[in-house]
């Protein structure tokens, strides 16, 4: 098959004005597009990073872990440092 061009239409100095218009336009458009989507990008992968690390730790814990402050009142007494 043999492939037929069509002939260009020409364009009048108001269209041109408009495509000008348009054209300055697109490209901050399209940086302030594409900043959005990597901030959300960003975002995103920080939330499901930090769960699925929490996860993680989670799941990897021994018994002795959940235990290790048992009985502890929560305020550092003067016995330590001592020698007692």
């Amino acid at each position: 098959m043999i492939r037929q061009e069509q002939p260009q239409r020409k364009v009048g100095p108001e269209e041109m004005m408009k495509m000008s218009a348009c054209m300055t336009k697109k490209p901050w458009v399209r940086i302030i597009g594409w900043a959005s989507v990597a901030t959300g990008a960003v975002a995103v992968g920080i939330y499901v990073g930090r769960n699925l690390r929490a996860r993680y730790l989670l799941n990897h814990r021994t018994p002795y872990d959940f235990y290790s402050h048992a009985g502890d009142n929560g305020s550092n007494n003067v016995e330590y440092g001592v020698g007692i």
